[in-house]
């Protein structure tokens, strides 16, 4: 079992290693052509979040936000900022953050395609909802006119999502369990798995609500204690943050050689934990209900900063502030070793809070990973869900969504029992490659993206509420838009109101 995880490990550095060039390469370029498009519109980001929907039927702009934060606010934004500090050091928080910021367009990217190509279904769930749905596979079918490579991802999007990628969150819940409560593992699977099984078995309704109502009280609850642990040790402030400088540019003698071990990581790391470049957020964005594809980009963009720049900030600073890290050299030994015998993850942060409360760390983050990974495993199912119907044509398929929900379940329970470092290698192979595929097509749909987004800022110039029309952009394939007239009619008259 060892050498096999091993293997999967040395595939998954593989697929992972160079995909921080480009991620950064692909938001640098993005940030170029829409001439930085994420710092020039953060009042309409904002403006955006409080517009109500008033049609009937699909999520708010905050609704799909809620939705998309619950897989970018989840584990990854606690035991990856870990996983990557030790093994690149401080220096890592840098290029998460600067990821994030630049890295921030692919997702403005994704969801504005999203958007752009969604559809309306047959399925019964959706229908009673009337929720929209669209994402990776959509954009690639409609939008590239790639149906064989929408199919190959929407089916790695299913089996990944559905049967995959729940088992590191699980995993996580069931190891910070075990470390604050002395709980066996089987115990927060089996109540993991019951309250999965109660939502999930709601329909998607069920899942939006829990989600609006659980996000916002965690990010928030779990910032505030962030900021406490900082603040306690504010002295240490102005250190931490010449520390994390100089670790990610190599100046920092004692970490200078695993700079580019920072680089690496960090981006690796705020790719996973954002979902930035994943496609992972495009059915959250696609189930909006709003009057141009733009509109929603803003919005996602948004919920990246949310993520990296406050949460996984938060995370990382409360840890190097606390000197409550382990830096690996990479061959088995430690450049910095303030935590002997402490695995890198949860138990780093647990360490960090006992700082602020002693005694009381451990049990916060146990609650903290359940809920987070709890919320994030809801996306998970949703995700699962949204590829099978594309590939189900939108029609029902009771049977097969039976199917996914079962294998859910069983990978949910079987996660936190099994090995966690197979679970891991296992679910970073099948990220990466769906990661590969995606920021392949945005690339070449680079022009799509910056010809709606000219649409947009056109009509914000003349003082418009913007409104998409793909037929005066000559876009094919956007059949939402073009055959929804009495959305349209709707949306006009408000504007006419409006002005």
């Amino acid at each position: 079992m060892n050498d096999l995880t091993e293997l999967l490990s040395n595939v998954s550095d593989a697929i992972w290693a160079p995909m921080a060039y480009v991620v950064l390469g692909l938001g640098i370029a993005y940030t170029i052509a829409t001439r930085g498009v994420q710092f020039r519109r953060i009042p309409d980001m904002i403006r955006q979040l409080r517009e109500t929907n008033d049609e009937e039927g699909g999520l708010s702009s905050f609704q799909a936000l809620v939705l998309a934060l619950a897989s970018r606010v989840g584990v990854g934004s606690i035991a990856g900022v870990a996983t990557a500090i030790a093994a690149g050091g401080p220096g890592a928080l840098f290029w998460m953050a600067a990821t994030g910021i630049v890295g921030c367009t692919v997702g403005y990217a994704e969801a504005t395609l999203a958007q752009t190509f969604k559809r309306q279904v047959d399925d019964e769930d959706r229908k009673k909802a009337n929720e929209d749905i669209g994402g990776m596979p959509y954009y690639i079918k409609h939008g590239l006119r790639l149906p064989l490579v929408a199919g190959l991802v929407a089916v790695l999007g299913m089996v990944g999502y559905g049967f995959v990628f729940p088992g590191f969150q699980v995993s996580t819940i069931a190891a910070s369990a075990q470390v604050a409560f002395g709980l066996p593992k089987w115990v927060p699977a089996v109540l993991v798995t019951g309250l999965i099984a109660a939502v999930i078995f709601g329909g998607t309704t069920r899942i939006v609500k829990v989600t609006q109502t659980l996000v916002p009280v965690l990010a928030i609850g779990y910032l505030l204690l962030a900021l406490g642990v900082i603040v306690a040790n504010i002295e240490r402030v102005p250190d931490a943050i010449l520390l994390i400088v100089r670790s990610a540019f190599g100046i920092e003698p004692m970490l200078g050689g695993i700079v580019g071990a920072a680089v690496a990581w960090g981006v690796r790391r705020a790719v996973f934990a954002s979902a930035n470049g994943l496609g992972e957020a495009t059915f959250a964005a696609a189930a909006a209900r709003t009057s141009h594809p733009g509109k929603q980009g803003l919005v996602q963009t948004f919920s990246i900063y949310i993520d990296v720049l406050l949460i996984c900030m938060a995370t990382g600073l409360m840890m190097v502030v606390s000197g409550k890290f382990n830096v690996s050299d990479g061959s088995g030994g430690f450049l910095v070793h303030n935590l002997p015998g402490v695995e890198a993850g949860p138990n780093w942060v647990q360490a960090a809070i006992d700082t602020l409360v002693p005694g009381w760390g451990a049990g916060f983050v146990a609650v903290a990973v359940l809920l987070f990974g709890f919320t994030c495993l809801l996306l998970y199912f949703y995700v699962a869900n949204s590829n099978l119907l594309f590939l189900l044509d939108g029609k029902r398929g009771p049977r097969a969504q039976l199917v996914l929900k079962l294998g859910t379940l069983a990978i949910v329970f079987i996660g936190s029992v099994v090995n966690a470092e197979l679970i891991w290698a296992v679910g970073d192979i099948g990220l990466g490659l769906l990661a590969w595929i995606n920021l392949a097509c945005l690339a070449l749909l680079f022009p799509m993206v910056a010809k709606i987004l000219r649409d947009y800022e056109n009509q914000r110039k003349q003082g418009l509420d913007p409104s998409f029309d793909p037929k005066a952009l000559h876009i094919r394939g956007a059949d939402f838009w073009e055959h929804d007239e009495s959305r349209t009619a709707q949306h006009e008259k408000r504007t006419v109101n409006e002005r």
